[in-house]
């Protein structure tokens, strides 16, 4: 008897297993059937943005489950642990469209809402609006920037790590679409700010830096002969930000170089060209994107001899065509007998308007 009750016991498993199979989906109104899956698919994420929240963690916690704005990870400060792990908030599933980056655009790719996921670091940004810096550069843009910048802890930038990495891999998100929300939608945010460790980030193998050997390369060519204005709007926007491009130091050309500055020059980022800007910005293209690099060379600077018989330094001789930037004479090289002489310490050199650039090596 016992044989035989087990028996039928079985015998009604399996029927039920054949009556309800598992690749059976009852949904509302309609059964799905899972039997067949195709093998040529992808996520549908393409970026990953990095956002701080510019404010305490309440208060961001409270902002970010509100009607209007949220995101899909936020890690909050100081760093909670669970059993020795980081934990970290999640308020939005990676398969919904969080609505974290808003106007933005990347590599000609509007909305980044629709293909990102967004990571809000919760840390209290400037010490004050930056808004008040900006209007203090439109009066003097050679003004020292005098802003505190709150930090991130070492366990935010940990569990960042190990959050960034697992979305990556799952995701198979390139390195140049690992973002800061400056990056997508410059003219309006500034956010993770100069203080963010992008270059950490990218020794844990997470999103972009340029190699250093490559950019002394290019400074060098850039210090002597800088590419025109016109060729580094171009540059930057085959890098991806949305930029027109027109020839003229205007105000979306000074916010993508500020958001380009803060990420990849952090120790000046008033927006203005300079040769250290272009060459970092050339060293990521070369690095990167390097089918881009041969469409930007400009052509070759018009020097002039000096009585010494030594080439003139176009910033200061005026041996290039078109108009300099007014500029402060201690962000200059200085020439002298035609040798170039030292300058100031974190000087920078500036991109020239109309002047004629040339290839590295010049």
């Amino acid at each position: 008897m016992p044989v035989r009750f087990a028996t039928i016991i079985l015998m009604g498993l399996l029927f039920a297993a054949c009556a309800s199979p598992m690749h059976l989906e009852p949904r509302n109104g309609y059964i799905v059937d899972h039997r067949y899956e195709a093998l040529s698919h992808n996520s549908r994420i393409r970026h990953l943005v990095i956002h701080y929240t510019d404010t305490d963690e309440a208060e961001s916690l409270a902002t970010l489950t509100g009607l209007h704005v949220s995101a899909h990870y936020v890690l909050p400060k100081p760093a909670r642990h669970y059993h020795r792990h980081p934990l970290i908030y999640q308020l939005v599933d990676e398969s919904r469209r969080a609505w974290h980056a808003g106007v933005s655009t990347w590599k000609g790719r509007p909305n980044i809402n629709d293909t990102s996921i967004g990571i809000e670091i919760v840390n209290s940004g400037s010490d004050r609006p930056f808004s008040e810096v900006e209007r203090l550069l439109e009066t003097d843009p050679e003004a020292t920037i005098d802003l505190h910048w709150a930090p991130y802890s070492e366990s935010q930038i940990e569990t960042l790590i190990a959050l960034a990495r697992d979305i990556i891999e799952r995701h198979e998100i390139h390195p140049t679409d690992v973002l800061a929300h400056s990056d997508i939608a410059p003219a309006r945010k500034i956010d993770p700010g100069p203080a963010f460790p992008w270059q950490r980030l990218y020794e844990a193998g997470i999103g972009v830096w340029p190699d250093e050997t490559t950019v002394t390369r290019y400074r060098v060519a850039f210090e002597y002969c800088p590419p025109r204005l016109e060729t580094l709007q171009h540059a930057l926007q085959a890098w991806g930000y949305p930029l027109t491009v027109t020839g003229e130091l205007d105000r979306q050309t000074t916010t993508v170089l500020r958001a380009f500055q803060m990420r990849f020059r952090p120790a000046d980022y008033r927006g203005l060209p300079d040769a250290d800007s272009a060459a970092i910005l050339w060293a990521l293209l070369d690095k990167y994107q390097s089918e881009a690099v041969s469409e930007l060379q400009p052509p070759a600077c018009r020097a002039t001899a000096l009585p010494s018989g030594r080439e003139a330094n176009p910033f200061i001789h005026g041996t290039a065509t078109g108009r300099f930037h007014d500029t402060d004479p201690t962000l200059t090289p200085h020439v002298q007998g035609g040798r170039r002489q030292g300058r100031s310490p974190g000087s920078r050199t500036p991109v020239a308007d109309g002047i004629g650039g040339c290839a590295p090596p010049c």
